[in-house]
């Protein structure tokens, strides 16, 4: 068989992988249930699935868009639909292969047991190289085509940030960024820059301790990741150590720990009594799997934040980080099935279970403590509507300003993802 030939077979192969995948998200699964439920074939396959699924979830609203407008009959079953998305974003990619893509998702229509289907994904994709030109000025038109998120999701942006939405929401469709964090106990970030040189790959210092990938590669192909040099970590995630500013030997909550990213950097940056908790058995394993790569010591339990009667011992913590659970709106790059399984009603609810975690754990914080508060939202009602609220009901919390970040809002952008940090004092 020719190299071309195992070329499109792989296409193939991946098209029809990427559809048994991206159908189940589109049937209610979550990405992460969906990739074990089907998992790719190797390491190859499954970076391929990853790729074409998440840019079709970054893409749902334009590609079912399009598809509406193609499709003589709604495709059907979910594999069948999933293929054409996975194809349409192929195609766009690489027009300049479009026979070879069209050819190959026929083909995958095989693989995955839709055999007469074939002509109508044959039909649908031509038809869309067909209307290419005219579906764009189409698609200016339609708000959810337009921006790729849901239409609630816009509104909220467009009210919360008059000046900045367009940009929030471009951001949110973008590939994000691979980012690294260095540990100081072990390297700097000028050795490990020439290490990534001397591999290959093209990279940038952000800060002293902050690498930024020129393009996002497997942690089995960096220099020092698995002698502990180095952790992935987003940019805007490593402010946490920063604005928490932990003295050495205080006793420090992260009471939101999975899957440990913040905690490590904590432990890596000053010497200190670090209890790291979560509720998730499961993900907790996470935690202490990453600090047995990094040489990290800390008390790890598994509990509920909102009931610390499990698992406090009654000695009251200096310092506390709550990373809440969110809608994760501001990472929802990296998580692009969140942008369609969300729905505006569940902010609430996700700002009700900050509160009572809040609430919780302000009782186990010392006297002149410091609570930092984090989301990885861009919702104004889970962040600072939720610190307002917490401090209403609380005489003894006093907000500490972050002095570069003055209104707490860190929106996505090409450098780092969207995250919500404040800072409270415990009077």
């Amino acid at each position: 068989m020719s190299e071309r030939s195992n070329r499109s077979s792989s296409l193939c192969e991946h098209y029809a992988a990427g559809a048994r995948v991206l159908a189940e998200v589109l049937d209610g699964r979550t990405f992460d249930a969906a990739i074990a439920a089907c998992p790719p074939a190797n390491g190859v396959e499954r970076a391929a699935v990853i790729d074409f699924c998440h840019s079709a979830l970054r893409a749902y609203g334009r590609l079912q868009f399009i598809v509406d407008r193609l499709a003589s009959r709604p495709p059907s079953p979910s594999t069948l639909l999933a293929l054409l998305y996975i194809a349409i974003v192929d195609l766009d990619r690489r027009p300049d292969r479009a026979y070879v893509a069209v050819d190959q998702a026929v083909r995958a229509t095989r693989l995955i047991g839709l055999h007469p289907a074939a002509g109508f994904a044959n039909a649908v994709l031509r038809g869309y190289l067909r209307r290419h030109d005219e579906f764009a000025a189409e698609i200016a038109g339609d708000e959810v085509a337009r921006w790729q998120h849901p239409s609630w999701w816009v509104s909220m942006v467009q009210s919360a940030y008059p000046d900045a939405w367009r940009s929030v929401l471009e951001a949110g469709n973008t590939h994000p960024p691979m980012t690294l964090r260095v540990n100081v106990q072990r390297t700097r970030a000028d050795i490990c820059l020439e290490r990534l040189t001397a591999a290959g790959i093209a990279a940038r210092a952000l800060d002293d301790r902050a690498i930024q990938l020129e393009h996002p590669v497997p942690v089995s192909e960096l220099p020092g990741f698995e002698a502990g040099e180095v952790s992935v970590q987003d940019w805007g995630a490593q402010r946490a150590a920063w604005y928490l500013a932990v003295a050495p030997g205080q006793r420090v909550l992260d009471a939101c720990s999975a899957p440990g990213g913040k905690a490590a950097h904590l432990l890596e940056s000053v010497r200190c009594d670090l209890t790291a908790l979560d509720d998730d058995g499961v993900r907790i394993e996470r935690v202490r799997s990453t600090f047995e790569r990094l040489g990290l010591e800390a008390t790890i339990r598994v509990g509920d934040a909102a009931h610390p009667g499990s698992w406090w011992d009654g000695r009251p913590f200096d310092r506390i980080l709550v990373d809440a659970p969110c809608s994760a709106s501001g990472i929802a790059r990296r998580r692009p099935d969140i942008k369609w399984r969300r729905r505006a009603g569940d902010l609430a609810g996700f700002r009700d279970a900050q509160l009572a975690i809040l609430e919780s754990v302000w009782r186990t914080l010392a006297p002149g403590g410091r609570l930092l508060y984090a989301t990885c939202s861009v919702f104004p009602i889970e962040n600072r509507e939720c610190m307002e609220q917490f401090a209403s009901r609380h005489p003894d919390a006093r907000l500490d300003p972050i002095e570069d970040l003055p209104d707490g809002q860190l929106l996505p952008s090409a450098a780092h993802d969207g995250f919500y940090y404040a800072r409270l004092v415990k009077c």
